[in-house]
């Protein structure tokens, strides 16, 4: 298969954001879908300007969106015969509906089984984070992979999701934290992004839903980064069971956090 030109993947994704998210920025209403999650008018807008331009450019490819019914979701995802879009519109919903400028636009591609294309853009930022499978990742147009935070995890600056780890874990980070100091954002794509710039150090998040850690993965990937699950396999599934991420950029601090989660790999 011939992929689709990374670039034009990048134009598309910039010039929806820019256009049907920024302008809905602070001036949103939302409602709550069946799950307690939000939505707004700019997560369908975007959901659907990005698709029609995908299936303007790439007609045979699907594509699998959050804003779908589980239903057609789980019917795409089965067919591992066919290439597939994933796309979150608006990852960090509630980030975006309370004001807080930390949101972004996800697409990837799955080919066989695989992500082989990812594009995130944080339109806060003017932010582009992409990569294809095998060739690197870019940070608006800069190779990526530079920065490899190194150091002991006392003085890691940790990325947690304290909301879906496992009660115990929880407590354990608090009551004996191992880092220096943690942050969570709201938006997974960013989160992989932010690691693979290396902006922070180690990694903890309990339940990822593959349109939000799809493309960003990849970008975190292919800097050279290091992850697995909190049961020590591998992150990327192609499925809709959510799945949990242990990462660092840096292999050493890498082994170092997963000893103290107690996670073999």
């Amino acid at each position: 298969m011939q992929l689709p030109d990374l670039e034009q993947l990048r134009q598309i994704v910039i010039s929806a954001a820019r256009e049907e998210l920024l302008p809905r920025f602070t001036k949103v209403s939302r409602n709550d879908k069946a799950d307690g999650s939000f939505i707004t008018e700019a997560d369908l807008a975007t959901q659907q300007r990005i698709e029609t331009e995908l299936r303007q450019h790439w007609p045979e490819i699907a594509c699998l969106g959050e804003e779908m019914t589980e239903a057609e979701q789980n019917s795409l995802i089965k067919d591992q015969s066919r290439s597939l879009w994933i796309l979150d519109p608006l990852d960090g919903t509630s980030n975006f509906a309370a004001g807080l400028p930390f949101f972004s636009t996800s697409l990837a591609l799955l080919y066989q089984g695989e992500i082989v294309l990812g594009v995130v853009y944080d339109p806060s930022r003017d932010e582009c984070f992409s990569a294809r499978k095998g060739d690197g990742a870019w940070f608006n147009g800069a190779a990526l992979g530079q920065h490899r935070p190194q150091g002991p995890l006392k003085k890691a600056t940790a990325l947690v999701d304290f909301k879906r780890l496992p009660t115990e874990l929880a407590h354990r980070l608090l009551d004996d934290t191992p880092y220096s100091s943690q942050r969570s954002h709201g938006s997974v794509a960013l989160d992989w992004c932010w690691m693979a710039a290396g902006r922070c150090h180690v990694y903890l998040h309990g339940k990822q839903k593959i349109w939000d850690y799809a493309a960003g993965y990849l970008v975190f990937s292919e800097t050279g980064g290091h992850a697995c699950t909190l049961d020590g396999e591998r992150v990327f599934q192609s499925s809709l069971a959510p799945r949990s991420a242990v990462a660092s950029l840096d292999q050493e601090l890498f082994q170092t956090w997963c000893q103290w989660l107690g996670i073999r790999n």
